[in-house]
């Protein structure tokens, strides 16, 4: 197909070529937050099954290879909740492109494909929590933007950052926040450690002791 003399190195835009309505390409896009890929591997369309063993090998590493790369290219992350740290399922969108990108509802992990070479102003939502924006600028790798969403609860007066906590290409580091009450049972903890430590020393210089008796036992003679 890269030698067809219809379509330039074998690519076409799918809608300019001639457009269907309901299709594969639609549901995967609308409902299924994903974009439509159809490779055309052979010119013949229906080839016999015996043929498919053949062609499935032929094509099978670049096709995996295809899909690898994808995560090194646009901007992937995940959104987390300032005042417990948890991942929230919200919804990224990048300005000027009417498509948004749901968080996976266990782990907030996003994943959006993105022309490089180019600056996107990214941002991050879930209910409850004021949206962050950030502005990236995506080269030939892939970026890493993770949020932090600020409850709206916690602006009952109270002066909050309101900057973007947005890291690129570095783990995120999150604060946990302790009540008294956890700082409590900390200390009641820490004292009980401690405790078993001086019996166990006790215990140890104990033998240590009797060890030494014995041994000047044994060998007095």
């Amino acid at each position: 197909m890269s030698f067809s003399i219809e379509f330039e190195d074998g690519i076409t835009n799918g809608a300019s070529w001639y457009p269907i309505y309901g299709g594969m390409q639609d549901w995967n896009y609308i409902h299924g937050g994903c974009f439509e890929l159809t490779l055309e591997i052979s010119d013949n369309k229906w080839p016999r099954a015996s043929e498919l063993p053949t062609i499935w090998e032929y094509n099978r590493k670049s096709m995996l290879n295809l899909v690898a790369s994808l995560v090194k290219t646009g901007v992937h992350g995940r959104i987390f909740s300032l005042d417990q740290g948890k991942p929230l399922p919200g919804l990224v969108v990048v300005k000027g492109i009417n498509y948004t990108v749901k968080a996976h509802q266990a782990y907030a992990d996003y994943h959006r494909l993105l022309e490089p070479g180019k600056i996107y102003e990214v941002t991050a939502s879930s209910p409850g929590y004021k949206p962050k924006t950030t502005t990236v600028w995506l080269g030939e790798n892939a970026v890493t933007a993770d949020f932090i969403l600020i409850p709206e609860a916690s602006y009952g007066g109270k002066l909050l950052r309101s900057s973007c906590d947005c890291s690129y290409g570095q783990p995120l580091l999150l604060t946990r926040f302790f009540t008294e009450t956890n700082n409590g049972i900390t200390f009641a903890l820490v004292v009980v450690v401690a405790f078993l430590f001086f019996l166990l020393q006790k215990r140890v210089r104990s033998n240590l002791w009797k060890q030494r008796q014995s041994s000047r036992r044994s060998t007095t003679v």
